[in-house]
Formats: structure tokens, C-alpha cells, sequence
């Protein structure tokens, strides 16, 4: 059983992940390893964070937003309807 590893990310691995390089790189390196999964609602917080955040750094809003939009692509946002009645698959989560 070598089967692919999963990890469930909260809110503020992506929006690292957009403000800095260490997250991101991290991601980048075991993307074929072990599959990374954030609720749906983390996502939409990281959405409604970044853009004050960018602007207290210095940052435009909107490269910070489509960061966040790359890191959905290793970051597989999750619906809550997946997890709020399975316990089994994500039990931190439900």
C-alpha cells in the first residue's frame, strides 16, 4: 500500500502560499507525492484577505488573487457537501 498521501490545508496555507516562497515552493515540490485539499470556505476566506493584505505590503491585489488562483490548481478546493456528511473522509473537518 504506497498509495498517494492526502493533506487537508486550512486558509492560511494558501494565503502563505501567495505572500511567500517557501509555501509555495513546498506545494510545487511534492505535488506528484501527495495530494493537497483545502475546504471550499478557506478558499473564499483567502480571497476575502488577500486584497487588504496585498495593499498593506505593497502588493497589487490582483496578482495576489491570481496567485491564489495558481494555487487552486495544487490546491484542489474541496465543496463542503464532500465532508460535511462523511465524517470518514475528512473527520477534522466535519
Amino acid at each position: 500500500m504506497n498509495g498517494r498521501k492526502g493533506l487537508v490545508l486550512d486558509a492560511n496555507i494558501p494565503v502563505r502560499a501567495v505572500f511567500g516562497q517557501r509555501v509555495r515552493l513546498i506545494l510545487e515540490a511534492y505535488e506528484n507525492v501527495a495530494s493537497c485539499c483545502s475546504p471550499d470556505v478557506c478558499f473564499q476566506d483567502a480571497r476575502k484577505y488577500i486584497p487588504d493584505l496585498s495593499e498593506r505590503r505593497g502588493f497589487d491585489p490582483a496578482v495576489g488573487l491570481s496567485v491564489l488562483q495558481g494555487i487552486g490548481r495544487m490546491v484542489e478546493p474541496v465543496d463542503r457537501s464532500l465532508y460535511e456528511n462523511n465524517v470518514n473522509i475528512f473527520p477534522l473537518l466535519a
